[in-house]
């Protein structure tokens, strides 16, 4: 299946939403939208193509109302999420849905693309978690690439799951939590074994934690 969900918010306006396949979104505040499943999705095959844009002056808060569920399909277990975020000069995203949780024997990838304009504000906040109660081998893919303007904030990939490069059956992390923040003058925060906080030259953070099992 292919799901297409398109979300415009723009100052003074509620934001406008077009859904096709299985992801919807709905108003839950003058500028908050949580997003919906309304079918089974992703599964093995699926792909998820989705592009939320913030204009000047717009401000928009994305959530959930339930973690996503990555299942392998009959033919195959990877399925493909491709995430666009757009934010215009002086527009605000708070992006900060509930976990996507990649069953065991399934395969995820993510692609997400941000793209800012000089007196953006954005924070982008991602959590995965490798397999159900019980389950430990399913696989996650993370690629994102984000710009301010012409100028790259930042280059960023990760893989998560049993058949990661860097995998250890008995060490290797099963939980994720990236949170993006621009614009962010916090410094350098690397005390933790399993995380950090590291300032972008573009200006921004990028903050990493991994580990067994997310945090509440």
């Amino acid at each position: 299946m292919r799901t297409e969900l398109r979300i415009t918010a723009a100052a003074g306006t509620l934001p406008r939403i077009h859904a096709v396949g299985g992801l919807a979104a709905r108003h839950t505040g003058p500028d908050t939208v949580h997003l919906i499943g309304t079918a089974a999705t992703p599964l093995g095959g699926d792909v998820l193509d989705i592009t939320i844009t913030v204009g000047a002056g717009a401000r928009l808060r994305v959530r959930s109302v339930a973690a996503t569920i990555a299942l392998p399909g009959r033919e195959t277990r990877k399925s493909v999420a491709h995430w666009r975020f757009e934010v215009a000069a002086d527009g605000d995203l708070d992006f900060d849905p509930e976990p996507t949780v990649v069953a065991g024997g399934a395969e995820h990838d993510t692609f997400t693309t941000v793209r800012l304009e000089d007196g953006a504000r954005l924070r982008l906040r991602e959590r995965v978690q490798i397999g159900r109660a019980g389950e430990d081998h399913g696989h996650w893919t993370g690629e994102l690439i984000a710009d301010v303007g012409a100028i790259p904030l930042l280059r960023h990939r990760l893989e998560l799951g049993s058949e990661a490069i860097t995998d250890d059956a008995l060490s290797g992390p099963r939980a994720l939590e990236s949170v993006l923040t621009y614009p962010d003058d916090r410094p350098a925060d690397t005390a933790g074994l399993d995380q950090a906080l590291l300032p972008l030259a573009a200006g921004g953070t990028l903050f990493t934690r991994t580990g067994r099992l997310l945090t509440a």
